[in-house]
């Protein structure tokens, strides 16, 4: 298997991937794996798994009290990282998240992906929980993103939490980062949102991949901040077709990005979600169509586990 950097380095032209959600809890990884199927024909070099932290919950015991309960309600993503490996023979993305872990139990973790010989990861800060309004570190764990980066690097490196090891064997990880071509949510300003990118690329990330948007000249306005800021690592657009006519007013409450005009008027236009689904990926199309013309490293998809709009537009690219 190989490093996520390796195949983008190697490519010689853009490359496909996608990212998933794993299934939850109770369900079957054979839904999965028939929803993603479709997608394998156009021979991914990788797959984003994603991780969701736990959630507090507050449940009914038999005495007819209520107490606070952590749940989570899609485990499993080192597991279905070694089951694609082992089913597709595809490289695997595991995210790996500041909330939710100590420092220590991100080191376990990263013992347990190197020994499966999971040798990639995504490295995120991730988002609050629902109970909170901002997001709280875990106590033992990290704060930032960068933070994060640092530990699996110095892994890399050798150097674990125990500094009386002897001779640790060092890990081999290839780290991507998030970027956010309209800022994250919560950066004051773009000048500074560019400060943590670079603070993490220089941690040791080895690539980006950027936030879901609908406008290219955005992700080509970042992608050209990011290299006068010195950042020079390969910067994967992430990219997601719409489907629902709700997602018009979803997507941008949830994730802080705006929609084209143009865009926006074409899904209004639409008198069902069938239509909707077919302007989402038309602009898609047009959208990679682009991107590949600017020669992007790869194009990723969101899949959320729904492989039929990507089917589409990778068929009509690759």
């Amino acid at each position: 298997m190989a490093k996520v950097i390796d195949h983008l380095k190697q490519a010689e032209k853009t490359l496909f991937s996608f990212e998933i959600l794993p299934p939850t809890t109770g369900e079957s990884i054979q839904t999965l794996f028939n929803n993603i199927t479709p997608l394998m024909e156009f021979k991914p070099k990788f797959i984003d798994v994603t991780y969701h932290r736990e959630e507090k919950l507050m449940k009914k015991t038999p005495s007819g009290l209520y107490e606070q309960r952590s749940v989570r309600k899609r485990p499993g993503t080192i597991s279905i990282c070694a089951a694609l490996m082992h089913k597709f023979h595809v490289d695997t993305v595991p995210h790996i998240l500041c909330g939710g872990f100590t420092k220590e139990e991100t080191e376990y973790a990263l013992i347990d992906l190197n020994f499966l010989g999971i040798d990639n990861i995504l490295a995120l800060r991730g988002d609050a929980m629902k109970s909170d309004t901002s997001f709280i570190p875990t106590s033992g764990g990290h704060k930032y993103a960068a933070d994060l980066v640092t530990q699996i690097h110095n892994m890399n490196k050798g150097t674990y939490l125990d500094d009386e090891l002897m001779n640790p064997t060092p890990t081999k990880f290839c780290i991507g980062v998030a970027g956010y071509p309209e800022k994250h949510f919560e950066s004051p300003n773009i000048k500074t949102d560019l400060l943590h990118m670079k603070q993490k690329v220089a941690a040791g990330a080895d690539y980006i991949v950027t936030q879901m948007f609908f406008d290219n000249k955005k992700f080509f306005d970042f992608v050209e901040r990011c290299r006068a800021e010195g950042i020079n690592v390969p910067i994967i657009p992430g990219l997601k077709p719409i489907t629902r006519k709700s997602q018009l007013y979803d997507i941008p409450s949830r994730f802080f990005i705006d929609f084209p005009v143009d865009f926006t008027d074409a899904v209004l236009k639409c008198k069902n979600d069938e239509e909707v689904k077919q302007v989402g990926i038309e602009w898609s199309i047009n959208q990679c169509r682009e991107l590949i013309k600017n020669k992007v490293p790869c194009l990723h998809f969101y899949s959320m586990g729904k492989a039929t709009s990507i089917t589409k537009i990778a068929s009509a690219l690759y």
